[in-house]
């Protein structure tokens, strides 16, 4: 397949928009990391037009899809976590062709990877585990023990992550490989919730409880970013949480997160008046920051 996609790929290089091509081979048939593709064919472009293309080849016999995005995109996945294929992909990817090292740079700010939106990434995952926590408990307490499995099991997925993003890494597909070394704990406690014979309500029980523990422990370090982004303004309405440009990206988990951190003594209600007498403003300030 190579040999049939060169030209595709030398074509592509030969823009000036074209800033870096990759082709990522499938290593054995029960790697994952080419969606079941015998070849990607990633290129990297400065064309704002459209943040992501893809086609797909054949030769009759192998496979392959070319995926062409901007990189604003690949940004803000890398950012997000939420393609974390395309970390393989620029890891273990050949690269041919790379314009004034973009490719080669881009590894680089990975590598370094405390530095390369941590915090924010450590917000993200937090407010997952809180809104998956919650809502698994609560489908607990109500006996729906079908419902909190669920629930346990994406909760304890963000966990691993946050754990992995804590400890300065980047989380990768097979992200509980990483957390067997990094955190043993969490693994045996996840390891548990889908192997163990205990009858599914007295599991749960105790991973609500350990997961609880957890979540305390992290909720400090995981916590600074909306915090410090707080902090540049005495108080905030939620429309203006929502509307910041970092905070945007916690999505649908943002207010479940000001509401958790409520709760922990992290942020404070602010109440103001409004045209109605009988009604206040609810907004929100920094009540206490975390010792980092």
């Amino acid at each position: 397949m190579e040999q049939i996609l060169r030209p595709i790929y030398q074509e592509r290089a030969s823009s000036p928009e074209t800033l870096g091509v990759i082709l990522v081979e499938k290593r054995d048939d029960g790697d994952p990391i080419t969606d079941t593709f015998d070849e990607i064919l990633l290129i990297i472009t400065s064309n704002d037009e459209v943040p992501i293309y893809t086609k797909h080849y054949t030769d009759g016999e192998g496979k392959a899809a070319m995926h062409v995005i901007n990189e604003k995109q690949l940004r803000k996945w890398l950012l997000l976590g939420t393609r974390r294929k395309v970390v393989d992909w620029l890891f273990y990817g050949k690269i041919f062709f790379d314009r004034n090292e973009f490719v080669e740079g881009l590894k680089n700010e990975l590598k370094e990877y405390p530095f390369y939106g941590r915090k924010i990434k450590m917000g993200i995952e937090l407010a997952r585990l809180v809104r998956a926590y919650m809502e698994g408990k609560n489908f607990f307490e109500q006996k729906n023990y079908m419902d909190a499995y669920h629930h346990a099991i994406q909760s304890l997925h963000y966990l691993a992550r946050l754990t992995v993003i804590e400890k300065g890494f980047s989380p990768e597909v097979t992200v509980w490989a990483q957390v067997k070394r990094i955190d043993p704990a969490i693994y045996k406690l996840y390891e548990e919730l889908i192997m163990s014979e205990e009858p599914l309500e007295k599991k749960l029980k105790l991973l609500f409880l350990a997961s609880e523990f957890f979540i305390h422990n992290r909720t400090a370090d995981g916590a600074q970013h909306i915090l410090e982004v707080m902090e540049t303004k005495e108080h905030w309405t939620i429309q203006e949480l929502h509307e910041h440009e970092e905070l945007r990206m916690y999505s649908i988990d943002l207010e479940n997160l000001v509401e958790f951190l409520i709760e922990k003594g992290f942020i404070q209600i602010v109440q103001s008046e409004s045209k109605n007498e009988l009604v206040f403003h609810r907004d929100y300030k920094v009540k206490q920051r975390p010792h980092t």
